[in-house]
C-alpha cells in the first residue's frame, strides 16, 4: 500500500505534488500548533477547575472556624442560603459522620457519594479526582467539628463544563484544520500554477524544438532575474552551442563525405581499369598502381586526422613539454622526409623551454605547421622557426617563403577541409585538417595562435602557449 501511494505521488504532475506537499507541511504545522495549544489549555483550565475547588474548601473551612462551638447541623440545615452562597451552583457539599454515612447535603446536583480516602490530615483537606456517576470529577474531603459533632465535610466539583469546553475547542480545532487543508492545498495548486507558467512555457518550447528542430523561433520571453530566468539562459546558450554543433557536425559529415568520395572513385577507375586490359600492359599497371597508392595514403592520412581531431576534442592531456628538444626531433624527422627543405631554428632568446602542455599535442602543433610549410612552398623551401619566451609564455613562430595565402582566405584557414587551392592542395595531398588540429590544441591548453601572410612572399604562423596551464 504504502509504495503505491509513492509510486501515485511520483506519477503525479509537478503542480499537484506542490499542492499536495503545501497543504500536507501546513496541515501538519497546524495539527501541531493546536496539539500544543489543546494541550496547553487544557491543564491550564484544569488546574483552574482545582483552583475554584481549593477556594470554595478554604471559604467553608473559614466559615467554620470563624462560628466555632455556638452552630449545629440544624443551623446550617436551616440557613442554606448562607452556604450557597460559598459554594458554586454545580458543586455539591456533604456533611458526613465518621462512619461515612450522609448526615447533611448542600445542593444535590451529585447523588453518588464519593469514597473516603484512608489518609486525612487532621487539618486541610485532600483533592484527588474521580469518576462520581459516570462523570469525572474533583473531589475535596476533610474533617469537621461542629458543637460536639465529629465527621467529614466532603466538596464534588463535577467537570462536565471543563469536558464540554475542551470538547468545542477540540472540534472547533478540526474544522479549522480541514478548512487549513482544503485553503492550503488550493492556494498551494494556485501558486503552483502561477510560479511554474514558465517552466510550463519552458516546457512547450523544448518540445517544440524536439518536433520542428533549431528552426523553430524562440517565443517564449522572460526577464526576471530568479532562478527560472538562469535556467532560461543556460538553456538557449545550450541550444545556441547544440545547434553550432549539429551545424558542424553536418558540415564534417558532407565535407569528410566529399573528400573520401573523390579518392575512392579514383582507385574504382583504375582497378576497373587494371581488369579490363591493364593486366596485360605494364606500363598501364604500374600508373593504375601508383595512383591507387596515392589516393589510399591520401584517404588512410585524413581518416587520421579525422579520427585524431575527434580524440583531442574529448580527451585530456596532461604534462609538460620540452618544446626545444620536441622541435629538434621534428627537424630532423622533416629533413630525413624532405631532403630539399632547409629548416633553421632560431631560440638565442629562449631561456624556459618548459610548457604546460603534452609532447604529443606540441608534437602534432609543430609537425602539421612544417607539413603545410612545406608543401605550400616552392622548390627552394626555407623555413624558419623562432622561439622566444617572456616570464609567462612562450613564443613559436614559424616563417615560410611559399606562395601565401590571400588575404580574404586567412579567416577560414583553421576551418575544417577548407582549402586555399582546391587543385593545389589536392595535388600536394593535402586534408584540410591539419590547421584544425592545430587551433584546437592551442586552444585547448589556453594558447593562441595567430596567422600572417602574402601572396607570393610567405606564410607565418605565430604559437604563444603559457608555462602554466590555465
Amino acid at each position: 500500500m504504502k509504495n503505491l501511494i509513492t509510486i501515485s505521488f511520483k506519477n503525479q504532475s509537478l503542480k499537484t505534488k506542490w499542492a499536495l506537499t503545501s497543504a500536507f507541511v501546513i496541515f501538519i504545522s497546524f495539527a501541531i500548533i493546536c496539539s500544543v495549544l489543546y494541550w496547553s489549555l487544557h491543564m491550564w483550565l484544569l488546574s483552574e477547575q482545582r483552583q475554584t475547588v481549593n477556594r470554595t474548601m478554604d471559604d467553608l473551612t473559614v466559615f467554620f472556624e470563624s462560628q466555632g462551638n455556638t452552630i449545629t447541623l440544624d443551623d446550617i440545615q436551616a440557613n442554606k442560603g448562607l452556604m450557597n452562597s460559598i459554594i458554586d451552583k454545580d458543586q455539591t457539599v456533604r456533611i458526613l459522620n465518621k462512619d461515612g454515612i450522609e448526615i447533611l447535603r448542600i445542593n444535590d446536583t451529585v447523588s453518588e457519594i464519593p469514597d473516603i480516602p484512608n489518609k486525612i490530615f487532621t487539618k486541610g483537606y485532600v483533592v484527588n479526582k474521580q469518576k462520581i456517576a459516570g462523570t469525572e470529577s474533583f473531589v475535596a474531603t476533610g474533617k469537621i467539628q461542629i458543637g460536639l459533632f465529629q465527621g467529614y465535610i466532603q466538596l464534588t466539583h463535577p467537570l462536565t463544563s471543563f469536558h464540554s469546553l475542551m470538547n468545542y475547542l477540540l472540534m472547533a480545532m478540526l474544522i479549522l484544520g480541514i478548512g487549513a487543508l482544503v485553503l492550503s492545498a488550493y492556494i498551494g495548486y494556485v501558486l503552483a500554477t502561477v510560479l511554474l507558467r514558465s517552466l510550463h512555457d519552458l516546457r512547450q518550447e523544448m518540445t517544440t524544438v524536439a518536433e520542428k528542430g533549431f528552426e523553430a523561433p524562440i517565443q517564449m520571453e522572460y526577464n526576471q532575474d530568479d532562478e527560472i530566468g538562469d535556467l532560461l539562459r543556460v538553456y538557449r546558450k545550450m541550444m545556441g552551442e547544440l545547434e553550432q554543433s549539429f551545424l558542424l557536425q553536418q558540415q564534417f559529415i558532407s565535407d569528410a563525405s566529399h573528400e573520401l568520395r573523390t579518392p575512392i572513385q579514383v582507385v574504382e577507375g583504375h582497378l576497373s581499369l587494371i581488369q579490363r586490359w591493364g593486366k596485360d600492359d605494364p606500363e598501364i599497371l604500374n600508373e593504375s598502381l601508383g595512383t591507387a597508392l596515392s589516393e589510399i595514403k591520401r584517404m588512410k592520412n585524413l581518416i587520421e586526422e579525422m579520427l585524431e581531431l575527434a580524440r583531442g576534442q574529448s580527451n585530456e592531456h596532461d604534462g609538460i613539454c620540452d618544446i626545444w628538444a620536441v622541435t629538434n626531433e621534428i627537424i630532423q624527422e622533416q629533413t630525413i622526409l624532405h631532403s630539399d627543405v632547409t629548416i633553421h631554428i632560431n631560440d638565442q632568446n629562449l631561456t624556459k623551454s618548459s610548457v604546460a602542455i603534452s609532447q604529443n599535442a606540441f608534437g602534432q602543433i609543430m609537425r602539421n605547421l612544417l607539413q603545410n610549410a612545406i608543401r605550400y612552398s616552392d622548390d627552394q623551401t626555407t623555413i624558419q622557426i623562432y622561439l622566444t619566451n617572456d616570464l609567462k609564455h612562450c613564443k613559436i613562430e614559424v616563417e615560410d617563403n611559399g606562395i601565401g595565402i590571400a588575404e580574404n582566405d586567412l579567416p577560414h584557414i583553421f576551418e575544417r577541409f577548407y582549402r586555399v587551392d582546391e587543385a593545389r592542395s589536392r595535388d600536394e595531398g593535402g586534408t584540410g585538417l591539419g590547421l584544425s588540429i592545430v587551433k584546437m590544441l592551442v586552444n585547448k591548453y589556453g594558447g593562441n595562435i595567430t596567422v600572417t601572410s602574402k601572396l607570393g612572399k610567405g606564410t607565418k604562423f605565430k604559437v604563444i602557449l603559457p608555462f602554466e596551464k590555465l
